[in-house]
Order: structure tokens, then C-alpha cells, then sequence
């Protein structure tokens, strides 16, 4: 069983007859399965209670009450009144129970027969869905009024009516005497006392029973009554007082992007405040109320709302509006938020698509609904793939429900598992790639609309359900559906639907639909396996393009009907259109950075979603979207432009079938404030006074409407008696000036004064009446006050104030001017004056010692009789620097020209650069020329020179007081016209000189390096005064990044000989530089370039890298060597070397035994090493190398250079030798020194006192080993004194020496008891060593000898005078500081030779030595090898 099948059966009936109460008869056991014709099953029979309203006309009270105890009504009950309070029910006395008995046993008779009677009656009257009669109808009332909804219902069972409020059910007990809700013979009614603006809402009345349900929806509008203030609070009833709400700190339009989280909220000010009464805070969306959700999250701290939309999408985008409400009324703002497209993983991937719904739903399938979005990335959608999740815990796999991309913004989802609820989501793609997915989808489960509307908000019903009575009489095959139709026909699906048969039977019906293609009468049932109950069915997989019919069968217990009248043909394929381009597009001005953008609704668009507006700025045909959000009026404003740009706007239409063309551009439009008048101007001040006439002045406008000012219109009337008069023009003509005389007036009169701005809007109201003045004539000595003063150049810690001269002078001329300081909030007593002594000009720069301190100015003027009044003070102005606050940059540009710069980052597009020179407006300046281009200004000196020291000051008009100043002082002048010359007639840097080099081949470069030259920059070459060019003998190079100019030459000839000059020139800038080539200079340049060519030349073949040398390591090594790049033959004296002898490598370098010689060609490296180097080994050394492509060779003459190598080995030998020491001997005392080789040639002198030794029979010297000693028998004191050995390399040669006079008694045991020392400790061979030893080839050598010696002494063996190691081939060993061993296995040709032992300690140093000679088998013995 494919669907889970639930059955409900309540079943209670009570048979009454007249002997009593009878039990149930018996009878069949019934079915509960359903039959067509062909008795097939085709579902399950549930039956339900009748209800005892079916037998009104013959229950009494009694018997109601009884009823209602039964099991069929508290069944009835738990089903349809769940969350209600149950209805008590009455307990009986036994004596009650036994009379209301007896009237049911008299009354049974009738009872039967009544029922009887409406079975045959109206057999379909009994169950059927709850039906209106009379629906009810919207209402609009004033407030404080009554408003009654009423309807009537019908259905059995008995319908439950329940009544909502934006669908929030209502509960009379929750606000009684707000609602009453009567229910009265199927009439029902919900009626609202005293309504009031919250009343405004949509009601709907739902009526269920076990049938079906159904609601019917009317709207109650409260409308407030006008009044003559802006707002009305009314009396607040439960605390006797009005509130006041003001919104304060208010949010503006937001811009957001996908992904993000935005927070925007406003303050709020109630007055008065009461803590325990806290406002009602509503937040909407397009007129839409919000609730909280996991994408929207409000917060009430008090005094603030906040709202907060996390992980923003497109569907975030739109008029969000706050609502305050009190008991005395509401306040409302609103503003607009946009949401940005998220950034595509692919650039040019489109936009995620929005407002993912689903449009209906059944068993296995949900057609699922989206809005395209604005951004295509550039090019156009190719379609949309829909993906669903199972709407479960833990759950998070998505599934692609199309292989291929649909264009059309609907799309059936099918293969749902009934009862299982789903999510979905929607991506776009284009021929780039992917888009994000779009927000997920409310949940929707996959069940028939039937039972979900019996279910309602329950948990999903799943099953088939064909409801009928408890005794189902003969079933009845139901007739035909009426009014069958396509309603919705696309490329992918065909939705029919259709109103059930008339006379359908007791039982609920199902349906099977049919097809058949248009032109046969081949019908197929496309339902087959299970009938549907709802009137409403989708059909997938037919051919589009294909004609196709359908009709439709009901189908029940009793049968399957006749089939319905066929649909017209329908063709299958999209039926929508895309709508037409819009009409034309009108923008308007708005703010500083929005516009008004209007339009002609498209013609014919049916379905239409809405409007997409793009805006570019003129010339540019970059696009970008204004809304992401479709919008479904015909104006919208864009908001987010910059200001002063240029704007043109386009709209493009949406429907499901697709997005419209764009329709042509608008005129483009300069985005800056809409104008309006200007506010009216205050602070009227009287300057003057005579018999007739009064000077005015007054202050700007706080707003002067988007535009100058154009002049100011000034209107007087007369005040007699208290009594203001009729206000009378004082101007015809605006004054642009803000001062003004009125002439005409009557002297002593009193007047007052109102003054209009006018701008191109048009003029202003006015000002509101000043105060009473009376022309009268001043006669007073002192001037009047200062007017129109001005603040510019706010900083933190200055500001710049200008004023103007009294008009009323006093008696004499104003020579001088005081200005005052103040703090804002400080009282009238605390005014201190800025200057001590009076200043003759009208500006003045003046200090503030806290920043962010507000202040205000004012300023007196005096003259000889004294000073005057003080002008009115000005607006407070804080003392800070504020952002983005620009100074005047002075500049010199490349061609010498001196200006000043200003640029203001804050510029509207009215605003205009004022320049002045000591606060003096230039309009038409002589010495100076004004540019302006953007948001930057430029002040050009044309002559600079004394006349134009000065402060130059630049303001900036409809700015926040943009401003600054420069002061050119007669020093900075100076530099300035220094700087100038430079740039007039300027130099090129150059890093470097003309130089010369040479390169590979030969190659002869002359170059020099530029510090900065541009891509305009030339050069010339020029040699002994001539130009000379690119050529087969020059190449030429320039390159301007670096500023690098070369020249190249093969080679130089005799004519090559002179003075090379590179010329530079870069615009106005020039340099070069020279260099002579001639004489000497040239001659050797010229030489080693021939050189460098051969050497090229040789190159190509075998060469050396190296040539052969030859070096003395610190082992007195001679070793021979070079770098080749082939194969290498060593000749000395004209012969070959040949070696067969193992190589031994150390670092890349070959080194042999004397004998040896060979060549290393993988590490291009050849060496010759030559151990105990003598006059024998003098000789010519030759490499030779030799391949297929040539021939090079590299002689080293050792005879010519035997000094000079023997000197260096004996500067070796020297160098190693060690620190002179005093040892005793047997014969008396030892001078010794050890070096690390020693040659026969080494040239010794021993020296005693700086003197040369004589050597006797008593001092002697020698050699023993590595040792040279010197040896004192028998010493006397003489002997005592500096003692040196000095070696001689042929140079400075080297000297060691010892104090054997400066070591005090230490000398002294040395001489007297070195004979007994030396005796008794001198190290000794005993014996045991033979002088010669011959011995055969293959066998082994084994000689000890003893050792004596205390301490121990260190045993050396040496082999031809080279020390020897022990190893596998020689064993030496030292047993017990006695016996000494020396050991040859498997004696070879090799082993023959010279051996000695040296032992040696402190006291003194002995040799032993004997001869090894080895012999061939077949040999006699006595010959070596």
C-alpha cells in the first residue's frame, strides 16, 4: 500500500423504542472498503456520527443534553474544539434519568419515523462542507463608533465558527466589552464597541466541521476625524493624561548588501512618561507588518526601537515605516532600504533570484513560484534550476529538480513524498556561470489540498479518506464535474480545474482525469492508480507544442461517474507573455542625492510583478540596478546618486514569462535639491534712525531653498495705540543687501518690520514682525553698531570674523573696531573682549581655547567721542576642525606660473568658489585670473611681484562654511619667484655622467642614466661636433623608464678618437654630458677592447677558464692547476705526464703524488700537486687543450719562477713553526721548535744576544724529524740571555725566540741540574729496532722496540720522513708507556723505504730508524723494489 490510509470512525447511535432502550440489532458485518462498477477497489469507506440535529424537530431539551454526553460528541468535540474550554456538562439524579427515559420510550415511534422521512427527503443534506449564505461585508466608521460583522452558515454536522483579526483568533474574555460574539440559528456575528484606529484590520470567519472548512474575509476601516492641529491625542482612559510622541534621532535611507546584517532604529521621546506604561512598537515593510523571525529581530530598550535583518536578501529591500503607538494616538517614519547584490564567485555570474513561494501543492507535487532579479551580470539568463531539501531536523542535502534551465519564473516540482514537507530554493545562470541561491522558501508539505484544509494547521494528513454515514444507505454513482477549464497552461505543465457534480451522493466524491489529443477521441486516464479529491489537478510531460482535450470522472463507493464535457483544445506552451517595454521615463529632482524616476505602465501586461530601474550616468553606459526589489507602481525614487552627476534612467517590466525590454532612456537629469522658497529671514536691527527715514538689517535665512537668494522685499506698518496697522510695501524692486532704508516716515511714529527672501522658486513668506522702533532722529556722538557680521575659516583653535561699518557714524569717523567673545551658555556678564587695542580693519583672526566649545562674537565700534553699541551677536559656532576641511596650496606648475589652489570635498552643485584679497571680494581681478573646474579652484598670479603681498581668502557658498585663507608675505615672494625661475627654464637631473665600459667581444658601451626623463624626452649624439646616427657602426638605446641612453660600438678605430656628448632634451628641460677619449686613454681602451674580442674568440673553442698557476696550501703543498672547459694533457719539458695512480679529490681540485699528474674535465678544473718540492722538479709545465673545434694551451715556467716558489714554500714552513722552548738534556739544555714540514734548503740561523751562533763541539744545531734544535752542553752563565731561530723566505723572513737569562732560579736548575734530568726522565728507544730488513712480497713485518722516558713520551713513526697512521695496512701500537709495535700486513713493493720512530717528552727527543726492502718471489733478495 503505496499511501498510508487512516481511518477515523466515530460511531454512536441510539435506538429507542417503546418498551425501552433496546440494544443494537444485529446485522451484517459491514464494509468499509469502496467499490466502482467493476467492483474495484478504490478506497476506504470511514463512517462518521449523525450529529442530533437531524432530528430538531422531535428532541427535547433532555434529549439534546443526552446527546451531547454521547460518545459521538466529545468525539466531535476533541476534533473541532481543541484550545476551548469543553462545556460543562450537567449531572443528573437517578429520578431525573428515569422520567427523561420514559419520555424517550414515548416519543420513539415519532422519532424513527422523522428520520425516515429526511432520508428520503434530501438524502445530501445530511454531511456536507460549511457553506456561507450570507458572507460579511467590509465596513468604514468613524472612531468611537460600533461596527457589527454578521454572516449566515450553513453545514452538518453543525459547523464551529471562529473568528479572527489578521489572523489571530479573537477571545472576547481577553478585553471584555470590546468584542461580543453571538451564535443564533446559524446566524453568527462578532461586534466591536468604541472602534479605534488599532480596529483597522482584516476579519475572517472560518467555519469546520468533519467535512471541510471554509472562511469568508471582510475589512473594518477606522477612520480618524480632522481636526485642526497637525495631531489629536485623545485622553488616554487608563491613566487620565495625554501622551505626546516625538521620534528623534531618525534613520535614513540604508543601503546593505546580500549577506550582510544591517540595524537601523529610532529614538523615542513620550511625554510624559510613566514607567509603568510602555508604547505598542510596530515595524512594516511595504505597508506589510513584520513579526519576528530568524531573519528579523525588533528591540524595545525604552527609549529606543531597533531593527535589526540578518543575513540580508533581496526580499529585505523596500519602505520600512516604525509605529509608535500610545492610548493617545501614533507617530510613524519611514524610510527606504536597499539590498545590494552579493558578490558573484564568478564575475559576470548573474544575481540570485527572490520571493521564492509555492503557488500550490498536492500528494507529489508543488509548483514553485520566484521573482527574477535585476542583475544579469552583462549578459542575458538562460534560465533558473529549483532546488528542494526535506524540511526536517538535521536535514541540509539539497536536490536539483530540473536537468535544464527553465525560463519561465514557475516550475512544478514533482516525485514529493506525501506527507513530507519540503523547502526550496532557486538559482539563476548564464552563459558565465552560476548565480548565489536565493532565500529559502517557507515550508509547504506535499499533501492533497482537501485534507489540508480538514487538517489545517495540524500535522500532515496522509491517506486517502472517503468519508460517508455510519449506515451508508444503497450508494448512489455521483454525476458529472461541472465547469471544467484550463486555468494555467505553460511549455511544462497544464493546470485544469473544475466545481463537483451536483448530485454526488452521500459520500464525498474523488476524481480521475482523462486526456486525449485533439482530433481523436482516444482517451487515457492520466491518474491511474489513485483518484484525487481536490477539484484542482496539474499535468506534466505533455508535448509541447501538441494539442490536447480533458475531462474528468467522479468517482465513489458506488462507482465511477460519467466523465465531465471535455475542455477546447489547448495547445501546449507558455500562454504568458512577456509584457511590453514601459512608456516614457520622466525623472525629476528630489534631494541632493535622489531623483524621482516615473513612467508609462506597460501596455497589455497581464500578471505583471513589477518594475526594475537601472541609472547611468550620462555618457558613461554603465547601468546599475536602483531597486533589486520589483516594484509595482509607476514611480519610485532612486536614491544613492552622487551629487552634482548626471543622470539617465531606463525601466525594464517583470512577469513570470519574463523580463520586458528596456524602455528608451530619459532625459538626463543633474542630481541636486529640489528648489523651494527660502525660510524667512530674522534678527531686524535697526542701524540708523532719522526724522523719515530707518536703515534696517537683518540675518540670512536658515534655508535658502536650494538656490541664492535674489534679493530680499521689505514691508513697515504703523502701531498706534498697541494696534498694528496695514502692512505696506517699503521696496518694489528686491534689494540684494542685507540692509535696507525705509524712507517716508512719519517722524515719532512707531513701526514694526517684516522682510521676504526671494529666490528663482519664488518669495518666501515673511519674517515675523519685529520690534516696535520710533523714527526719531539719533543724535547720540558715539557710531552705531557693526552689522552683517560673518564667521569663516572654523578651525579647533580659530576662526576668521568679518563685519561691516556702522551705517550711523556719531559725531566723528569709526577709527576703530573691539570685538567680543563669549561661551554660548555663559550669562550676558561674562562678554570679554579679544583686542586690547583697537583694529582699523573690518576682519580679524580670532583664537578659541576650547575645542568643541560653542561661542559667540560681537564687535563695537568707536570713534573720538567713544564707543559705540555693540552689533547682535552671531549664531554659536563650535570650535572644531571638521572632516574633510581643506587649506589654500600654494603651486608652481613646469612652466613657472605661480597660483593658489583650493578644493573643497563637500561641493553641492550650487556652490560657487568666492576668492578674496584681504577679505575683499575679486570679482575681475587685474593682477590675477580665477579657474574653476570641479570641486578644485585656482588663483593665477600673472606678474608676481610686491603688489600683490597679502591674505588671500577663498569661500565657498551653499557648503557648511568651507573656507581658508593664505598669507603672501614678502619672503615667501622671494622663494616662490625662485622656484618659478627653476621651472622656467629647468635642467634634467642625471644620475650618472656619460661613461664608457666594455663588454663581451669587445663591445665598446657609452651610456649615461637620467633621474626623471618623460616620454617626450630626446637625445643626440654627437662626436667631435658632429651628429652622428643609428647606423652599422652605432646602435643607440633610450629607455625613458629609466632614463638609461646607451651607445654601442664593435669596436674602436684610429678615427674613433675624440669627444663623445650625449644632448638631452625633455620640453623646455636640457642637460648633457661629454667624455674625451684621446692619447693614453684612448690607446688602452682601444687595446683591451682588441683584446676582449680575442679572448671571445678563443672562447668558442677549448679554452681555459683559468690558466695554469700555481699555489703553496699550508701542508707545503705545490700544487699546479687551472679551469678548463675539455680534456686535458700535462706536459712538462716538452713530455707527456702520464698517471696511473688513484685520484684523490678535494673541493673540485685534483691532487697527486709527485709522480702524478692528470686531468679533471667534469669539474673543468686541472691540478698538479707536487709534495717535497726541489730543484728537480723545476721545468716548463704545459696544458694542452685539444677537441674538433680548436686548440688552446697554458705553460707555466718553474725554473724561472723556482725563487719565487721556493720562497713561498719556505714563507709556509716559517709561519707553522711553533714557540721556541727550553728543554734539558744529557748533554745540558735544548732550544727546540717544531714545524709542520721541513726542507733541505730551508735556510736557518740560530742567534744569541741579536748575534749570530758560532757553532762549536759545545753548541751545536740540527734537524730531527719536523724538530730544529739547538743544543748547549755543559752551560755556564754566559750562556744565559735572547735566544732566536729566524727563517729566511727571501723577504722579510721570520724570527722565534726565548729569554733563557729572564726565567731566575727556574734558569738556573735548568743549568745545574739538566745534566741529571736528562739522564734520569729523556725520552729513549731501548732497542729491539734492526738497521736493515728484507723481506719477501706477500708476507708480514713485525718489529717492537722498548721505550723509556718518564713522563711518558708521545711516539711518532715516520715513513720517508712523513708521519704514518695506523691503519688496516699499518698497525701501530703503544703498549703500557714500554713497548712500542710496528706492524705491515701483506708487505708490498710499495712498503719499501726509510722508517723511523721518534719519541719524545720534556726532557728530550730520540730517534731509531731502519730500512725496509721488499723482493719479488722470483728476485734475490738483496734487490729493492
Amino acid at each position: 500500500i503505496n499511501n498510508q490510509l487512516f481511518v477515523l470512525y466515530v460511531s454512536q447511535h441510539v435506538k429507542i423504542c417503546e418498551g425501552g432502550v433496546s440494544p443494537l440489532p444485529k446485522r451484517a458485518k459491514p464494509t468499509y472498503l469502496a467499490m466502482d462498477k467493476e467492483n474495484q477497489i478504490i478506497g476506504y469507506v470511514v463512517p462518521i456520527f449523525r450529529g442530533s440535529h437531524e432530528f430538531e424537530s422531535g428532541l427535547s431539551d433532555t434529549e439534546e443534553a443526552r446527546a451531547k454526553e454521547s460518545a459521538g460528541y466529545l468525539a466531535r468535540r476533541d476534533l473541532f474544539a481543541s484550545g476551548l474550554e469543553s462545556e460543562r456538562i450537567e449531572h443528573k439524579s437517578r429520578r431525573t434519568v428515569m422520567r427523561e427515559s420514559a419520555e424517550r420510550i414515548s416519543l420513539s415511534k415519532r422519532i424513527h419515523e422523522n428520520e425516515e422521512y429526511h432520508k428520503r427527503l434530501n438524502e445530501d443534506s445530511l454531511m456536507h462542507t460549511p457553506e456561507f449564505v450570507i458572507k460579511p461585508r467590509s465596513h468604514t466608521v468613524w472612531e468611537k463608533q460600533c461596527v457589527r460583522l454578521h454572516c449566515t452558515i450553513s453545514g452538518w454536522p453543525e459547523p464551529r465558527v471562529v473568528w479572527y483579526k489578521n489572523n489571530v483568533s479573537i477571545d472576547p474574555m481577553a478585553k471584555p466589552g470590546k468584542y461580543k460574539v453571538v451564535s443564533s440559528y446559524s446566524v453568527h456575528s462578532l461586534e466591536i464597541n468604541k472602534c479605534d484606529f488599532d480596529d483597522t484590520a482584516q476579519y475572517r470567519v472560518s467555519a469546520m466541521n468533519s467535512k471541510g472548512e471554509t472562511s469568508a474575509f471582510a475589512s473594518v476601516v477606522v477612520k480618524k476625524k480632522e481636526k485642526e492641529k497637525k495631531r489629536y491625542y485623545a485622553p488616554c482612559l487608563e491613566y487620565g493624561v495625554k501622551f505626546e510622541t516625538n521620534i528623534v534621532e531618525k534613520f535614513g535611507v540604508s543601503f546593505g548588501r546580500e549577506g550582510e546584517t544591517l540595524s537601523f532604529g529610532c529614538s523615542v521621546i513620550i511625554y510624559p512618561s510613566l514607567q509603568r506604561f510602555q508604547p505598542e512598537i510596530e515595524w512594516y515593510r511595504d505597508d506589510k507588518l513584520l513579526v519576528p523571525s530568524k531573519w528579523v529581530q525588533m528591540h524595545w530598550s525604552g527609549d529606543r526601537a531597533t531593527l535589526t535583518l540578518s543575513h540580508l536578501n533581496k526580499e529585505d529591500e523596500g519602505l520600512y515605516t516604525l509605529r509608535v503607538i500610545t492610548k493617545s494616538g501614533f507617530e510613524t517614519h519611514s524610510a527606504y532600504v536597499f539590498v545590494r547584490d552579493a558578490d558573484a564567485e564568478i564575475a559576470g555570474a548573474p544575481g540570485a533570484p527572490l520571493d521564492v513561494h509555492s503557488l500550490d501543492a498536492n500528494k507529489d507535487y508543488v509548483i514553485v513560484s520566484w521573482k527574477q532579479p535585476a542583475v544579469d551580470g552583462g549578459s542575458p539568463i538562460l534560465g533558473y534550476f529549483v532546488d528542494r531539501s526535506l524540511c526536517e531536523v538535521g536535514v541540509t542535502h539539497w536536490v536539483q529538480c530540473n536537468d535544464t534551465p527553465v525560463k519561465f519564473a514557475r516550475f512544478p516540482v514533482t516525485g514529493l513524498v506525501e506527507g513530507r514537507s519540503y523547502v526550496f530554493r532557486v538559482r539563476a545562470v548564464n552563459k558565465v556561470g552560476m548565480s548565489h541561491p536565493s532565500r529559502v522558501s517557507e515550508p509547504v508539505a506535499a499533501m492533497d489540498p482537501a485534507d489540508r484544509t480538514r487538517k489545517g494547521t495540524s500535522a500532515p494528513w496522509t491517506g486517502q479518506i472517503i468519508v460517508t454515514e455510519e449506515e451508508p444507505v444503497e450508494g448512489v454513482v455521483p454525476g458529472r464535474p461541472r465547469d471544467l477549464s484550463v486555468i494555467e497552461a505553460t511549455k511544462n505543465y497544464v493546470v485544469l480545474s473544475w466545481k463537483p457534480p451536483g448530485d454526488k451522493g452521500h459520500e464525498g466524491v474523488m476524481y480521475y482525469v482523462e486526456k486525449c489529443v485533439s482530433g481523436t477521441d482516444s482517451w487515457q486516464r492520466v491518474n491511474t492508480e489513485i483518484p484525487v479529491r481536490s477539484p484542482r489537478f496539474a499535468l506534466f510531460d505533455l508535448a509541447e507544442g501538441k494539442s490536447y482535450r480533458f475531462r474528468v470522472r467522479c468517482c465513489n463507493s458506488a462507482g465511477v461517474g460519467e466523465p465531465s464535457e471535455p475542455t477546447e483544445a489547448t495547445t501546449v506552451g507558455d500562454k504568458l507573455d512577456i509584457p511590453s517595454a514601459p512608456g516614457r521615463v520622466v525623472p525629476t529632482r528630489n534631494t541632493d542625492t535622489s531623483v524621482v524616476v516615473s513612467w508609462e505602465a506597460s501596455r497589455d501586461a497581464k500578471e505583471l510583478v513589477g518594475y526594475y530601474i537601472e541609472s547611468s550616468i550620462a555618457g558613461s553606459n554603465a547601468w546599475e540596478p536602483c531597486n533589486n526589489k520589483p516594484v509595482k507602481g509607476t514611480r519610485f525614487i532612486c536614491h544613492g546618486l552622487t551629487t552634482g552627476e548626471s543622470y539617465v534612467f531606463r525601466v525594464r517590466a517583470v512577469n513570470a514569462a519574463g523580463i520586458s525590454e528596456f524602455s528608451q532612456e530619459s532625459e538626463a537629469i543633474k542630481v541636486k535639491a529640489a528648489i523651494a522658497s527660502p525660510t524667512p529671514p530674522y534678527g531686524i536691527t535697526v542701524l540708523e534712525c532719522v526724522r523719515d527715514s530707518m536703515v534696517l538689517a537683518w540675518k540670512q535665512p536658515t534655508f535658502i531653498g536650494g538656490a541664492d537668494i535674489t534679493g530680499y522685499f521689505v514691508d513697515y506698518r504703523e502701531v498706534i495705540g498697541g494696534v498694528p496697522g496695514k502692512w505696506h510695501e517699503a521696496n518694489i524692486k528686491a534689494v540684494s543687501e542685507r540692509a535696507y532704508r525705509v524712507s517716508e516716515l512719519k517722524e515719532n511714529m512707531l513701526y514694526q518690520f517684516q522682510v521676504r527672501a526671494a529666490n528663482m522658486a519664488g518669495v518666501g513668506i515673511p519674517s515675523l514682525p519685529s520690534e516696535t522702533f520710533k523714527c526719531e532722529e539719533w543724535t547720540i556722538a558715539v557710531p552705531g553698531p557693526p552689522h552683517d557680521l560673518q564667521v569663516q575659516e572654523v578651525r579647533k583653535d580659530s576662526l576668521v570674523l568679518l563685519w561691516k561699518p556702522p551705517v550711523y557714524q556719531g559725531r566723528d569717523a569709526v577709527n576703530g573696531y573691539y570685538i567680543d567673545i563669549k561661551e554660548a551658555d555663559a550669562d550676558f556678564e561674562m562678554w570679554r573682549g579679544v583686542n586690547e587695542k583697537a583694529t582699523h580693519k573690518t576682519f580679524m583672526t580670532v583664537c578659541m581655547h576650547m575645542e568643541g566649545e560653542s561661542y559667540v562674537f560681537r564687535v563695537r565700534a568707536q570713534n573720538k567721542a567713544g564707543v559705540g553699541k555693540a552689533s547682535d551677536p552671531t549664531e554659536p559656532v563650535e570650535a572644531v576642525t571638521k572632516p574633510g576641511t581643506a587649506e589654500i596650496v600654494v603651486d608652481v606648475d613646469d612652466d613657472g606660473v605661480i597660483s593658489l589652489n583650493f578644493e573643497c570635498s563637500n561641493l553641492t552643485a550650487d556652490s560657487k568658489f568666492v576668492w578674496s584679497k584681504n577679505y575683499m571680494e575679486m570679482t575681475e581681478p587685474e593682477r590675477m585670473t580665477l579657474e574653476t573646474k570641479g570641486n578644485k579652484s585656482k588663483a593665477i598670479f600673472k606678474t608676481p611681484s610686491e603688489e600683490d603681498l597679502g591674505i588671500y581668502s577663498c569661500f565657498v557658498t551653499h557648503t557648511d562654511g568651507a573656507s581658508a585663507s593664505y598669507t603672501l608675505s614678502e619672503e615667501t615672494l622671494k622663494e616662490l619667484l625662485k622656484v618659478s625661475h627653476d621651472h622656467k627654464f629647468p635642467i634634467i637631473p642625471l644620475k650618472t655622467e656619460l661613461a664608457v665600459e666594455l663588454l663581451e667581444k669587445g663591445r665598446v658601451r657609452f651610456w649615461l642614466q637620467a633621474e626623471k626623463i618623460s616620454a617626450n624626452g630626446k637625445v643626440e649624439y654627437v662626436f667631435n661636433d658632429n651628429m652622428i646616427h643609428q647606423g652599422e657602426k652605432y646602435k643607440m638605446n633610450f629607455d625613458k623608464n629609466t632614463g638609461v641612453i646607451e651607445m654601442f660600438m664593435e669596436s674602436l678605430g684610429k678615427e674613433d678618437e675624440g669627444t663623445f656628448t650625449f644632448q638631452l632634451q625633455d620640453g623646455k628641460a636640457t642637460n648633457q654630458s661629454s667624455l674625451v677619449l684621446i692619447g693614453d686613454v684612448f690607446k688602452q681602451l682601444q687595446k683591451e677592447s682588441e683584446f676582449q674580442k680575442k679572448e671571445w674568440i678563443r672562447k668558442q673553442g677549448p679554452h681555459f677558464v683559468e690558466y695554469l698557476g700555481y699555489e703553496v696550501t699550508p701542508e707545503c703543498c705545490v700544487r699546479l692547476k687551472c679551469k678548463v672547459n675539455s680534456v686535458a694533457l700535462w706536459y712538462k719539458d716538452g713530455r707527456e705526464i702520464k698517471v696511473n695512480e688513484k685520484l684523490d679529490f678535494s673541493e673540485g681540485v685534483l691532487t697527486l703524488e709527485i709522480a702524478q699528474v692528470s686531468s679533471v674535465t667534469h669539474e673543468f678544473s686541472v691540478c698538479l700537486c707536487q709534495w717535497q718540492i726541489s730543484k728537480k722538479d723545476a721545468g716548463i709545465y704545459e696544458v694542452v687543450l685539444k677537441d674538433d673545434r680548436g686548440k688552446d694551451t697554458s705553460t707555466l715556467n718553474l725554473t724561472d719562477q723556482g725563487i719565487n716558489l721556493m720562497n713561498q714554500v719556505f714563507s709556509v714552513i716559517a709561519n707553522s713553526s711553533t714557540p721556541l722552548k727550553i728543554q734539558s738534556t744529557e748533554e745540558g739544555i735544548r732550544l727546540y721548535t717544531f714545524v709542520s714540514y721541513y726542507n733541505d734548503e730551508l735556510h736557518v740561523t740560530w742567534h744569541h744576544k741579536d748575534a749570530a751562533i758560532a757553532f762549536t763541539e759545545r753548541i751545536k744545531s740540527g734537524v730531527v724529524g719536523e724538530q730544529l734544535w739547538l743544543q748547549i752542553s755543559e752551560p755556564t752563565e754566559k750562556d744565559k740571555g735572547k735566544y732566536a731561530i729566524e727563517f729566511f723566505d727571501g723577504k722579510g723572513g721570520l724570527r722565534r725566540t726565548v729569554e733563557l737569562a729572564g726565567q731566575g732560579e727556574e734558569t738556573h736548575d735548568h743549568i745545574r741540574h739538566a745534566p741529571n734530568l736528562a739522564v734520569c726522565y729523556r725520552a729513549r728507544v731501548a732497542g729491539g729496532l734492526p738497521d736493515v730488513v728484507t723481506i719477501q712480497e706477500g708476507k708480514s713485518l713485525n718489529l717492537t722496540c722498548d721505550i723509556w722516558g718518564e713522563p711518558v713520551p708521545e711516539v711518532t713513526w715516520l715513513k720517508n720522513e712523513r708521519e704514518m697512521v695506523s691503519n688496516d695496512h699499518y698497525i701501530l701500537k703503544f703498549d703500557s708507556g714500554k713497548f712500542a709495535s710496528f706492524t705491515i700486513t701483506c708487505v708490498n713493493t710499495s712498503d719499501s723505504g726509510k722508517y723511523s720512530i721518534l719519541v719524545k717528552n720534556k726532557y728530550g727527543t730520540e730517534s731509531g730508524d731502519f730500512t725496509v726492502s721488499v723482493f719479488l718471489p722470483d728476485e734475490e733478495p738483496g734487490k729493492k723494489k
